[in-house]
């Protein structure tokens, strides 16, 4: 019996990374994306079938499909991993930064699943979409990355019923803190559209408290990528997974808090509650 198939996509480091191991470990062919060729070659020596993806190239993404159709002639799951945070006041980054933070984490979603189609239906597979509890929870100086974050929920549920009649299921994962380079890429992306002719200048240690916010008390990875492994194997399978420090908590504290007293708060926490 052939070895079940998983694509993931982002895993040059951090979740993704993690989740090659795990599936690997527990007996899956993994073909592991990535864009860099040290990554490749990473991911190729630690024996994963490392394979070239940029998730915002279609020209890239059907040369993926066509080697992964020859080699492996199988899709059994499809994990949408890539992904970044750009944090930032939204007037600051505008519609291009918006329009960045769209492409790589809503619009790829649509442009892989797209493309492993004829796989997944053959192999009536899964789709996996790491979403964020930031979907659920908006926070400032992270309004596009929420925004996102929300949409993939959004597109999550509509792909459900849509390739239901095909027997492929489609499963949201929705992390609080995992332990990645996700905190130290935000900080980098904050620091670059930091600068003294914003009119957010005097509340920069906010934004920096934000791009580090998601690494507080963190779980690994390794244990995150261990728990979506028993998701992703457990039937039935759920439509929606939290995993991670914080991934329950939040999404509880929005649902049930008053929306001005949630503000209030987190206003206060990001220094947002001073007149400039």
């Amino acid at each position: 019996m052939p070895l079940p198939v998983v694509l993931i996509s982002g895993c040059s480091s951090g979740i993704g990374r993690a989740l090659a191991d795990a599936f690997k470990a527990a007996g899956y062919q993994v073909w592991a994306g990535a864009r860099k060729a040290a990554d490749l070659e990473q991911l190729n020596a630690a024996g994963f079938r490392g394979v070239a993806l940029d998730v915002n190239d279609a020209r890239v993404i059907g040369q993926m499909v066509e080697r992964l159709s020859s080699e492996a002639g199988r899709l059994d799951v499809l994990i949408n991993n890539a992904g970044y945070g750009g944090i930032g006041p939204l007037l600051d980054g505008g519609v291009e930064a918006m329009r960045q933070q769209f492409e790589t984490n809503l619009f790829s979603l649509v442009g892989v699943t797209r493309a492993c189609f004829p796989l997944l239906r053959a192999s009536k597979g899964l789709v996996v979409n790491i979403g964020s509890v930031s979907g659920v929870l908006t926070t400032p100086f992270a309004g596009a990355y929420c925004a996102s974050k929300a949409a993939v929920h959004s597109l999550s549920d509509a792909l459900r019923m849509e390739l239901a009649p095909f027997s492929i299921e489609v499963m949201e994962v929705q992390p609080g803190a995992i332990a990645s380079n996700f905190g130290a890429n935000a900080s980098q992306h904050a620091e670059q559209l930091i600068n003294e002719s914003s009119p957010w200048w005097p509340l920069r240690d906010g934004i920096r408290t934000r791009a580090n916010v998601s690494q507080e008390k963190p779980t690994p990875a390794a244990e995150f990528a261990r728990q979506l492994l028993r998701a992703v194997q457990r039937s039935p399978r759920k439509r929606l997974v939290r995993l991670g420090h914080g991934s329950h908590s939040l999404p509880l504290m929005a649902r049930l808090l008053p929306q001005g007293l949630l503000e209030k708060a987190l206003t206060k926490r990001f220094g947002l509650n001073r007149k400039l």
